[in-house]
């Protein structure tokens, strides 16, 4: 029985394809080359954003989720995220995958401008032509999650990544998946929600902090709803915190998080 996470791979192995069709690799790695070249949009640090962060918050745009559903259909990103920015986000997530998560790409283009923290564009990456993609939108940085990947393939997606300027955020969810984590790794994220059955433990990043590398800058996503749990959290090690569903459930989230903020 295939569960929510093959279903999402699936489907995204399909989509990039379509999108092959619409816009060639070629012509797409040609846009990549001469913004390069042009050097005019340089890519922000999440991590080193986190690392001096005194809360580490990665607020999420999140419309809605495989489990949950719709969480907040009418949200409007050009609102929401600039005051995700104005309320002491340190980083932003960006849901980009539209079948599953109600996100686009589009997203990420139209605030980039409007927005000076670092991007996290938060998408089911199975393709080299996605990191095309995350670097011509404008996003500084990008999710790999190991459960979608074999292992040398996340290690020359991290050395793409890297090429193009991007930073990756490595997804684990169990002490298998920390073969994953290599030298050029840049942050280690432990995701408390397990992406086949989609069950939610924070738990889980207690339970993996002490077996992550020491040198790497350690994030916990998923299921953190508490002030008193990040500063747990950073007392067990962890310096980002991926938090959405919290902030999207409320009428103004970018209020939602400033208050969440000042509870820390």
């Amino acid at each position: 029985m295939m569960d929510i996470l093959e279903e999402i791979v699936a489907h995204k192995r399909i989509e990039v394809e379509r999108q092959k069709r619409e816009l060639p690799p070629r012509e797409l790695h040609g846009r990549v080359e001469r913004l390069l070249r042009d050097g005019k949009v340089a890519p922000r640090s999440m991590r080193q954003s986190l690392a001096e962060s005194p809360t580490g918050i990665i607020a999420e745009f999140k419309r809605k989720s495989p489990s949950k559903g719709w969480i907040h259909a009418d949200a409007d990103p050009l609102k929401v995220v600039p005051q995700y920015e104005q309320g002491g986000a340190s980083a932003l997530s960006i849901l980009t995958d539209e079948e599953y998560f109600g996100g686009t790409m589009d997203y990420v283009r139209r605030l980039r401008p409007l927005v000076g923290l670092p991007i996290l564009r938060k998408d089911f990456i199975v393709d080299e032509y996605q990191l095309f993609q995350a670097r011509e939108i404008g996003a500084d940085c990008v999710l790999l999650i190991a459960a979608d990947l074999g292992r040398e393939e996340c290690i020359a997606l991290t050395r793409t990544a890297h090429e193009l300027g991007l930073e990756v955020l490595l997804e684990v969810h169990s002490e298998a998946e920390l073969s994953y984590v290599y030298d050029e790794t840049d942050m280690v994220g432990v995701n408390n929600r397990n992406l086949g059955t989609f069950h939610t433990d924070v738990r889980n990043s207690f339970r993996l902090a002490e077996l992550l590398p020491e040198d790497k800058l350690k994030v916990s996503e998923s299921g953190i709803s508490d002030p008193s749990t990040i500063r747990l959290l950073r007392e067990a090690g962890f310096r980002g915190f991926l938090v959405g569903e919290r902030f999207m459930r409320e009428a103004s989230p970018g209020e939602a998080l400033s208050e969440f903020i000042r509870e820390i």
